[in-house]
């Protein structure tokens, strides 16, 4: 009982370890190295063209399957 008494005193309270913590973050966040805005662009430009393509082949197969559907069925005519 006494051993477990002696690591609580010695741990420091929570505050202490989150600011640790939030200092080790900010320290690495200074060693990433961010991109520029014009590749930000470049990228968001991207996924959102990436998006659009999948949106328009994902709507022509759903089209193409309902009136698949409607032709063998009859239903929803």
């Amino acid at each position: 009982m006494a051993n477990q008494t002696d690591k609580n005193v010695n741990k420091p309270n929570f505050f202490v370890r989150m600011g640790r913590k939030l200092k080790e973050t900010f320290s690495e966040l200074k060693k990433v190295t961010w991109p520029s805005f014009p590749k930000v662009v470049r990228g968001t430009c991207v996924v959102i063209v990436v998006v659009a393509a999948f949106l328009v082949v994902a709507t022509g197969i759903n089209y193409g399957l309902q009136a698949l559907l409607n032709l063998i069925t009859g239903i929803g005519e």
